[in-house]
């Protein structure tokens, strides 16, 4: 008998015109001691399907069984963690953890209840943290506290519903780690949640993707031996076969294709545009050092005393060359790049960019923020005309609609650009910050994790929009990430950085792969592996802050 067994199960939302159907006809049988991966785009019923198992929902039709009952709510064998970590904010760690412990074992004593509480503190490496409330606690301590908290039901079966997800890449890798060894100890069944293909064969038997129209997908089985090492797994050729097998089925299930080009850009010179004879004249002196950062310093005051954030920062960038930024939370990234952007202030050094040092912003230097910060109350096209008006000053009407129009829908927003900015879906939104700029016909692009805020697969297919537009344009560009697939895959050149403070260049990798990329030919190109190999040991060297490397 299955453990979790749906039958011919189906669940929609809303009434009449409105009404979705989320799952269709699923069947799914869930094996004790198993811990399975439900992978899937945002949007599939994911969610769903995990709020059936815990009795937060019940299905339209078919049945949901645990253990050949039928689930007709909530149950204390079913713990659940969810996305956002719903801890009591007035409550510490052992207070929250311990309301979860005084319910299940109301018979045990009072000391015989701290004892394990703190069990439970222990077991997610909180002890340190066990007295202060989740205010004075980061993202990724709030979860472990939502873990703890879960496990001290002392649950059959642990249901966790994308718990990660918020987290940055980090902390989220120590969270992976962490649940594999609860897991180990316990065996306890799981259902986990997810977006992320590595994620999910990092920690599952079985993954099963969740197609777009709510159907269950072909089952993967991983068959890769315990514990599972992420820098290790990088040379198995069975984990290699399984990425791209997995990865390559939700691509075709859910991408869409691209859309045919029915525009042409029309010539239209921008405010910032120079003429042809001085960009001929410049060309041999400008190419090589298009964009360059010399001896770049960030300090703060502190009341402590000067507080050094970046040091020595010193970079050459060609003309349409693309470089990715990437290092752990906290290593300046970002800080270098607003002072790219003309945001922040550069306490020592320069940056030129076309020869000219970079003071205050200007649509010349065009920036992708992690959250778009449009205007809600104007539609798609209105939001890219903003700049658009500005950069273009001399063209025609017809001609500034024409480049906002092009751009939109070159990132796939043909059919939604008169929309409002509040209809749109997350993703949407930052098609159309892509879109407004790359419509500024900028000097130099700036990226600032501009897909962070995205489940992984709505990323995969913006990484690709971002390929295809760029491909077109070549304009120079920095992007600031923490994905090691997203900087291979973006870049020309990886810009590796050490920890902060005084955070500086730590190494730089030559991406020698061809133009254009797209994630299924990476993932069969020979080299990818060992691109991928360098950044990871990279990370894994500085995980702890314990070295420091200047730039060479």
């Amino acid at each position: 008998m299955a453990f979790v067994e749906f039958k011919d199960v189906s669940k929609g939302f809303g009434e009449g015109a409105g009404r979705q159907e989320v799952l269709k006809n699923v069947n799914l049988k869930v094996e004790e001691g198993e811990f399975l991966a439900i992978l899937g785009f945002s949007g599939t019923g994911k969610s769903t399907l995990i709020n059936l198992i815990a009795g937060l929902n019940l299905p339209d039709k078919g049945s949901v069984t645990f253990k050949g009952k039928p689930i007709e709510g909530p149950g204390p064998e079913r713990g659940l963690v969810f996305q956002s970590y719903s801890l009591m904010p007035w409550l510490t760690v052992q207070g929250n953890i311990g309301l979860a412990v005084d319910a299940v074992h109301k018979g045990k004593s009072k000391a015989e209840r701290a004892a394990l509480v703190q069990k439970y503190i222990a077991m997610v490496g909180l002890t340190p943290a066990a007295t202060r409330r989740p205010a004075e606690l980061s993202g990724g301590m709030r979860q472990r506290v939502a873990v703890a908290r879960a496990l001290a039901l002392d649950p059959e079966m642990l249901l966790l519903d994308e718990p990660l997800s918020a987290l940055d890449a980090l902390t989220r890798a120590n969270l992976q780690d962490e649940i594999e060894q609860i897991w180990e100890a316990d065996r306890k069944t799981v259902v986990l949640i997810t977006n992320d293909v590595d994620e999910a064969i990092l920690l599952a038997d079985r993954i099963i993707p969740l197609n777009p129209d709510g159907t269950l997908g072909e089952a993967f089985k991983v068959s890769l031996p315990r514990p599972r090492d992420r820098t290790a797994m990088n040379h198995d050729a069975t984990f290699k076969k399984l990425r791209a097998d997995v990865t390559t089925y939700l691509m075709d299930a859910g991408i869409a294709a691209k859309v045919e080009e029915t525009r042409k850009l029309p010539d239209v010179t921008p405010i910032h545009g120079v003429p042809a004879v001085v960009a001929d004249a410049a060309k041999s002196g400008i190419e090589e050092r298009y964009l360059d950062y010399s001896q770049i310093h960030k300090i703060y005051p502190t009341p402590k005393g000067p507080l050094t954030v970046v040091e020595n920062f010193d970079l050459k960038l060609k003309k349409g060359e693309f470089v990715s930024l990437i290092g752990h939370s906290g290593c300046g990234k970002s800080t270098v790049l607003t002072m790219t952007a003309g945001l922040n202030d550069i306490s020592k050094g320069v940056i030129k960019l076309d020869g000219r040092a970079v003071e205050g912003a200007d649509p010349e230097r065009a920036v992708v923020f992690q959250s778009p910060s449009l205007f809600p109350w104007l539609t798609a096209k209105e939001n890219v005309s903003v700049g658009v008006d500005r950069v273009y000053p001399r063209a025609s009407q017809a001609e500034r609609q024409d480049v906002v129009e092009y751009y939109l829908e070159r990132v796939g927003l043909g059919d939604s650009m008169d929309k409002a900015a509040s209809e749109l879906s997350n993703g949407m939104k930052q098609r159309v910050g892509i879109a407004r700029a790359f419509a500024l016909s900028p000097k130099l692009l700036l990226l600032d994790e501009p897909f962070g805020m995205l489940d992984s697969l709505t990323r995969w297919e913006l990484q690709e929009v971002l390929m295809e537009v760029w491909s077109r344009t070549k304009v120079t560009a920095v992007c600031v990430t923490h994905d090691v697939d997203e900087a291979i895959l973006l870049a020309d050149r990886v810009v590796m950085m050490t920890n902060g403070p005084r955070a500086t260049i730590g190494k730089i990798m030559d991406v020698n792969l061809p133009r254009p990329r797209t994630r299924k030919a990476l993932l069969e190109h020979p080299d990818y592996y060992a691109y991928r190999e360098e950044l990871l040991s990279f990370l894994e060297e500085y995980e702890h802050g314990a070295h420091k490397k200047k730039a060479a």
